[in-house]
């Protein structure tokens, strides 16, 4: 039962990480293409 659980424990802080590099991501990306559209006008 301990091993599910500190499993579960580093599934979750895996998911947090991956999380904020997914938010990131998107973030730069987001940049990008704001800048793109107002190099456009």
């Amino acid at each position: 039962m301990q091993t599910i659980t500190k499993d579960d424990r580093g599934l979750s802080v895996l998911m947090d990480l991956n999380w904020d590099l997914a938010l990131y991501l998107c973030t730069i990306i987001f940049a990008l293409c704001a800048g793109a559209f107002v190099g456009t006008l």
